[in-house]
């Protein structure tokens, strides 16, 4: 039977507003759906339950629903819906990856909370059911990351993210920033200076000025667009600061 734009509209309707004001760490329970886990041991599940916890699925299978109001769970249902990843990890599709620990976008436990809803009729597979977010969003009942909504019975969620504007973004000023200056690898091989105007200057096992351009920082990550026209990024964890396979500190 198709879904009306009506039954689309008002589905979950207050289940989305406890969750969009959850701001006590309620998990979410999507119920009573079938589930494509894409995990080699898991498979396919029918009537289950999706449970997320903040960021992550915490579990899957038939009977989680038992326990929801014990946990004080929001309750999604799932009737007539399946359950899809958001994202395919095509690479362990085919083999590419050894260990299922390494799968990452699979709906195991323990990995990140993201899923896609769709009506059955329009998720024989994963694959069709990541068309219809394509091609028929306003289908889509729910298009969850990291356990927030992103996409609602058809339309935008509220409070969702927004993605950068196109184009390289303005230099931040990072006067006063604890990561300026010079990061030197336990080698002292690379120095690389991060300036407060935003540009970085790297030397080189002696070479001065072996690359030169701008960087950006959001939280732990920085972004390099090189004078050359490439892009790089490192990571600061704790004290280090790492970037393609150096590991430095400031100097």
């Amino acid at each position: 039977m198709s879904v009306t734009p009506t039954d689309t509209v008002n589905w979950n309707g207050k289940a989305f507003d406890e969750i969009v004001s959850n701001g006590a760490g309620r998990p979410v329970l999507f119920t009573n759906a079938r589930v494509l886990t894409m995990d080699p041991l898991i498979g396919t599940m029918v009537g289950a339950d999706v449970l997320l916890v903040g960021a992550l699925l915490v579990g899957v299978g038939p009977g989680i629903i038992t326990a929801a109001q014990d946990d004080n769970a929001i309750v999604v249902d799932c009737t007539g819906m399946t359950v899809v990843p958001a994202v395919v990890d095509t690479v362990a599709l085919v083999g590419g990856r050894g260990h299922r620990s390494e799968y990452v976008a699979t709906l195991t436990p323990g990995n990140a909370g993201d899923l896609l809803v769709v009506p059955d009729e329009f998720a024989p597979d994963v694959a069709s059911a990541q068309a219809t977010l394509l091609t028929r969003p306003e289908e889509v009942r729910a298009l969850v990351a990291g356990g927030k909504p992103v996409l609602w019975a058809g339309a935008d969620a509220s409070g969702r993210p927004t993605a950068p504007e196109a184009g390289i973004p303005a230099a931040q000023d990072l006067t006063g920033s604890p990561r300026v200056g010079v990061w030197i690898d336990k080698n002292d091989f690379l120095h690389q200076e991060l300036t407060a105007d935003g540009h970085y200057d790297e030397t080189r096992g002696g070479r001065p000025h072996a690359y030169q351009g701008r960087y950006w920082i959001d939280g732990d990550r920085i972004d390099y667009l090189d004078d050359l026209g490439f892009w790089a990024f490192g990571e600061f964890q704790g004290e280090e600061l790492h970037h393609a396979g150096y590991a430095m500190r400031l100097g």
